[in-house]
């Protein structure tokens, strides 16, 4: 079974230099998990890997696409499928970094992109109550009576997986291996970053001034010479609240202001999502440097499991 790392967490909170800093201690290569990344062009905006930072490790899926396309969750899917067995093959760890929760979720669970997949959210919380008050095993034990072909495929450390085949077992009637939404198995593992909610709201409204002084208005005003707002590049945070008044300096500060707002409210929204949706690891790096060695022994005892 394939091994795949991610790196998650709110923005501005360490990830892109996480990744770079594994991918080069474990021989990594990193697979861009983030929807808005994939544009050229949209360097800023984006907080896109520099570079520099790019020249540290291999990168995928970072400027794929033009900013007229539509990059869908599908094509995410379909490129990290193929990415993944290649990395695999070189020797390499695939290491998925980014905040775009559902990208994540649709390739580790398989989901039936373009249909409603099963679930089940009161039985999954239930589920993931069970693994942490009687262990995962104990979980894993209970698909394995039910569906021992899913179980040999599934880790018996892998919570989200285990419970994810017994939530769709529960809702459809039929085995989770018989499913067509069953997916590609990966042994994945989880490292979330975050920090303390006030020092992460004043590093996002920093990373925000930064960006407007790297540049951040001509690439808006690029944007806008493309098609503007009618593009699926300019949905983007950053983005979408500059365009409309690229030609109002006097409406500037506020834009802005809009930008560090929603940029917040994103950022408690992959917070939930991820806490919610994974039984990740959580580290602060940004108050506590030193936990890094703890990630890496983490990582480190996960690749010789």
């Amino acid at each position: 079974m394939e091994k795949v790392l991610a790196i998650v967490g709110p923005t501005a909170v360490g990830k892109t230099a996480l990744a770079i800093g594994l991918a080069q201690k474990f021989n990594g290569e990193i697979i861009s998990g983030d929807s808005m990344q994939v544009y050229r062009h949209l360097n800023i905006g984006t907080a896109k890997a520099t570079p520099q930072e790019q020249a540290q490790a291999v990168h995928h899926l970072i400027d794929v696409c033009d900013v007229d396309q539509q990059f869908t969750v599908a094509r995410f899917v379909a490129a990290a499928q193929e990415l993944i067995p290649a990395i695999t093959a070189r020797g390499h760890l695939p290491i998925i970094a980014g905040g775009t929760g559902f990208y994540l979720q649709a390739l580790f669970d398989g989901l039936a992109l373009g249909a409603d997949a099963p679930g089940d959210p009161a039985l999954r919380e239930q589920l993931r109550a069970v693994a942490t008050e009687k262990g995962p095993q104990v979980l894993w034990q209970r698909l394995a009576d039910q569906d021992p072909v899913a179980a040999a495929k599934i880790p018996q450390t892998n919570v989200r997986r285990t419970v994810r085949a017994l939530e769709v077992i529960a809702v459809t009637g039929a085995p989770f291996s018989k499913q067509p939404d069953a997916g590609p198995q990966y042994d994945e593992r989880y490292v979330a970053l975050n920090t303390d909610r006030d020092l992460l709201y004043q590093r996002i409204n920093q990373r925000v001034d930064l960006m407007v002084q790297q540049g951040l208005w001509d690439e808006v005003r690029w944007l806008q010479e493309q098609g503007g707002s009618a593009l699926p590049a300019a949905t983007g945070i950053g983005y979408r609240e500059l365009l409309p008044v690229v030609a109002r300096t006097d409406q500037w500060s506020r834009a802005i202001e809009q930008v560090k707002q929603d940029s917040r409210h994103y950022a408690k929204r992959q917070l939930t999502w991820f806490r919610n949706q994974t039984t990740a690891s959580w580290y602060d790096l940004v108050q506590h440097p030193e936990e890094r060695a703890q990630i890496d022994a983490q990582v480190d005892s996960w690749l010789h499991h």
